[in-house]
């Protein structure tokens, strides 16, 4: 199974900056004046689509997301300092931090919203850590 998150964007050509700026790329297939296709792994991908693109999939009003909350989209990366990494390209790129990073011994987390205001939480979790941790509450 593949995923696609759908999200609607103001300005496509900023979009593209900014995840380029995170280390995303982009398939071009997918992609064109109206919508972009990020790659995030073989099995998720984002369609970043204009406004006006994406009106027409949903009866519904568009959330503005610098003032609602429509999704949360965790990124589980390999490490600390990958979290870090990209938290910090966010930052310098036009996005803003949404919540201090946070460490629980077992997962480590900080959370940025993007130029629209859709907030992405990457995370590092040490699995091994998480399952010795249920089994002491056990």
């Amino acid at each position: 199974m593949k995923v696609y998150i759908n999200l609607p964007v103001d300005d496509l050509a900023r979009t593209r900056a900014f995840f380029t700026a995170l280390g995303f790329s982009f398939n071009e297939t997918f992609s064109n004046e109206t919508a972009l296709g990020m790659e995030i792994n073989e099995h998720c991908s984002a369609m970043l689509l204009t406004k006006a693109k994406f009106a027409p999939f949903t009866p519904r009003p568009i959330a503005d997301a610098g003032k609602t909350t429509e999704v949360l989209t965790a990124l589980q990366l390999e490490s600390r300092e990958a979290v870090d990494a990209m938290v910090a390209a966010a930052l310098a790129n036009g996005g803003t931090e949404m919540r201090a990073r946070e460490d629980h011994g077992f997962m480590y987390e900080h959370a940025f919203a993007d130029p629209d205001g859709h907030i992405w939480e990457p995370f590092w979790m040490d699995v091994d850590a998480f399952e010795k941790t249920k089994e002491d509450a056990a």
